[in-house]
């Protein structure tokens, strides 16, 4: 044979070994500390060709096949490195990670793996690290620290793929097995959603390998096998085993090379089961009358157990557009995906038919144009690292606010946003891994128009019960209109707190309408003049509101002011003040140019004081002087604000400090702007101890806007917040009271 081609013999070789021992990256969740493991002996063994990533005072290189990169570390200057911490863009997250003997990885909740030793890598040594992500990265970001965590380099680099041709000794061509079987795309699911411990599911996929035989698991139990058709579909049916734990379980699908999909469902019990024999007329709610574009329907109702329901939907023209199907549970209940009616559905008439195989229910409803706001998630769950975007049509050349609340209710994101004359808008906010899971409320304002969209993280959103008066301020003689929104015919408790934080009466329950909405209409007889606030609560969920009674325009002197004179564009302004007590006032926010960019009307509370922290500057802001001014009567007073608009190159980061969250303590508002990918940020306190260590994906416009809870037993002082992307830093000092 000749030298060259054995050269290549043995180079397919180990390429082909190489594949296979890194595909054996030990799981994350398992382990991440094993030592010196086979595959990074074996790639030792290996001649790379590399892409370094031209660090100053570090060698790094790197060689990827797929999803599975090695990086080689080379320490060419005389600090001593003991951490080297590692992370991709928003769009990637790790699976697993292997490290060489002496070293310790770890993943934090932001999704850095942070490999340590007690054992410097000295000046010539070197140091290799295989890292396997969930799809092919881009590129890798890197941190190089001292024992001291100080900051010796910092880069990115780039991997070069393996060749998947390989030579074998006898000189032929062959083509090495690349045929995957699960893609990014790959999806399944579990019909019924709801499934219970004993029961037979049904298991239907798309997008996976075609012909291809797959394992199915329950957490780390397999419970059977199947085989894709030639389209990569399938529909196969498991049971779920009778000593299954009746709690939340992961539902997962291998190959033969151990990749894998999963989707996580909680597992009932049979408890207070309906017999399958039993008869339940087929039902259906959650459909209103009057459908608009962009809204959210919960569809659901009865049936008898065990049967199978679908839901075919035609189009005004006589075109079927949509067809659903899922199952009754064994307690009679089937309930749909939640799903989004398209911002471009056409107007009109439109109905359905859901079946069970005997019987049929047929459902109609008029998608009408009434809305103004129509706005939409692109995809009704995203996962925890993901960027949640939205996208809309909105009122021409009016500004509108925007503010996002999570699964608690603390207000994570908010901005004034000018819209132009086209009327789209298109918004973003990032989450991250550690982000709370649940259902997301994005709750948007323009003019005195408010509506309210719901996305879900990490699981499908469900729309949460919601109130609304038709104004702020009533006499003592009307009749408070109060607004529901809900879960069709859901059953919700309204309780109404006075001025004293007393109950007013006793709670009373409410069913909502077969549209998810209901009407209350409160009589204000005996309601004294002051405050109140309006409960509204279903199981541990509430929500609540105030409004007023007997409050009057004052005729004292008012006394506004803000807690600083300059801002930035994006920053929240938190207005203050003195007038009379329970006193009506409209606070207005405008810009150089005099344009009103908010109107706010509130009040003052029994002592007279003012405080209103819904202001914020546009993130689209112009520089200049910028005026509040809250009027009351005849009596006004104005405050000017100087605005900066910054344009941004490299890092900036800015705390302000927020409120008190019952349960959680004092935050602080984290805004970094002029970003890339990633972010890590340190909070460092007086006598330079590192207090906490965050990471967040920067947006597509570079921002950051995030809450920091401040950890118990926090000592007042002056802190440090540091920030670093891949290639900018930066830090500010902050203030603990």
């Amino acid at each position: 044979m000749k030298d060259t081609e054995l050269k290549n013999s043995n180079a397919g070789k180990k390429s082909l070994r190489f594949k296979r021992e890194m595909g054996n990256l030990v799981s994350m969740h398992e382990s991440s500390v094993r030592g010196i493991i086979l595959s990074i002996i074996i790639l030792l063994s290996i001649t790379f060709t590399v892409i370094p990533s031209y660090a100053e005072g570090i060698d790094i290189t790197s060689i990827a096949l797929e999803e599975t990169t090695i990086i080689e570390l080379t320490n060419v200057q005389n600090e001593d490195i003991n951490t080297f911490r590692i992370w991709v863009g928003s769009d990637f997250s790790f699976k697993s990670f292997k490290t060489e003997k002496g070293w310790v990885g770890e993943k934090t909740p932001q999704g850095v793996i942070v490999f340590t030793s007690s054992e410097p890598i000295k000046k010539g040594e070197s140091i290799k690290f295989g890292i396997k992500t969930d799809k092919v990265n881009s590129g890798i970001n890197w941190k190089a620290l001292d024992s001291k965590d100080k900051q010796i380099d910092t880069g990115k680099v780039l991997a070069k793929e393996l060749p998947k041709v390989i030579q074998n000794p006898d000189n032929i061509k062959v083509e090495e097995n690349t045929a995957a079987s699960i893609f990014e795309e790959s999806t399944f699911r579990i019909v019924p959603e709801k499934p219970n411990v004993g029961s037979s599911i049904r298991v239907i996929g798309d997008k996976f390998g075609a012909s291809q035989e797959f394992d199915f698991y329950i957490n780390s139990k397999k419970i059977g096998n199947f085989v894709t058709d030639k389209d990569g579909h399938f529909i196969t049916t498991m049971k779920i085993p009778n000593e299954q734990k009746a709690d939340r379980a992961d539902f997962i699908i291998k190959d033969k090379e151990g990749e894998g999909k999963k989707i996580s469902l909680r597992i009932g019990d049979m408890s207070n089961r309906i017999p399958e024999s039993e008869n339940i007329n087929l039902t259906v709610q959650g459909i209103p009358n009057i459908v608009h574009k962009g809204e959210l329907l919960e569809i659901f109702g009865t049936g008898t157990p065990g049967k199978g329901i679908s839901i075919t939907i035609t189009a005004p023209n006589g075109e079927i557009i949509r067809t659903r199907t899922t199952e009754i549970d064994n307690k009679g209940n089937w309930e749909l995906e939640p799903l989004i009616v398209p911002l471009d559905r056409p107007f009109g008439k439109y109905s359905g038919v859901i079946s069970d195989g005997k019987q049929n229910k047929r459902i109609s409803w008029t998608i009408e144009s009434n809305k103004v706001i129509i706005i939409t998630p692109t995809s009704l769950k995203f996962e925890p690292g993901e960027t949640v975007k939205f996208n809309g049509t909105v009122i021409p050349n009016k500004p509108i606010e925007l503010v996002v609340e999570d699964p608690l209710g603390t207000e994570i994101f908010s901005d004034i946003i000018e819209i132009n004359e086209s009327g789209i808008l298109e918004f973003e906010f990032s989450t991250t891994q550690s982000s709370t899971e649940g259902t997301y409320t994005l709750i948007a304002m323009q003019e005195k128009i408010k509506e309210l969209i719901f996305v879900g993280l990490g699981q499908l959103p469900t729309i949460p019960v919601n109130l609304e008066f038709d104004k702020l301020n009533y006499k003592s003689s009307d009749n408070a209109i109060i607004t529901l929104t809900g879960k069709a015919s859901e059953i919700v408790n309204l309780l109404i707190i006075d001025p004293s934080d007393k109950p007013k009466g006793e709670s009373q329950s409410i069913k909502m309408g077969p549209d998810g909405r209901g009407t209350v209409t409160l009589d204000l007889k005996g309601y004294g003049a002051g405050v109140y606030t309006a409960v509204i609560s279903k199981g541990g969920e509430q929500n609540e509101e105030t409004f007023t009674v007997g409050l009057q325009t004052g005729s004292g002197k008012i006394d506004i002011n803000t807690t600083k004179v300059s801002y930035l564009t994006g920053d929240p302004v938190l207005v203050l003040g003195e007038t009379g007590p329970n006193v009506l006032l409209t606070i207005t926010l405008s810009n150089p140019n005099g344009k009103e960019i908010k109107v706010k009307e509130t009040f003052s509370d029994k002592n007279g004081k003012i405080s209103d922290g819904s202001f914020r500057i546009p993130s689209d802001g112009i520089s200049g002087t910028w005026t509040i001014k809250a009027v009351s009567g005849s009596n006004f007073d104005t405050v000017d604000l100087e605005v900066n608009s910054l344009v941004i190159e490299g890092i900036v980061v800015s705390v302000t400090e927020g409120q008190d969250i019952p349960g959680f303590g004092k935050i602080m508002n984290i805004s970094v702007i002029g970003a890339q990918q990633t972010v890590e940020l340190e909070i460092i306190d007086g006598n330079n101890k590192v207090v906490e260590t965050l990471s967040f994906p920067a947006s597509k416009s570079g921002e950051i806007k995030q809450p920091w809870i401040i950890p118990k037993d926090t000592e007042p002082g002056t802190y440090t917040i540091k920030v670093a992307d891949a290639f900018n830093s930066a830090e500010t000092t902050f203030e603990i009271k």
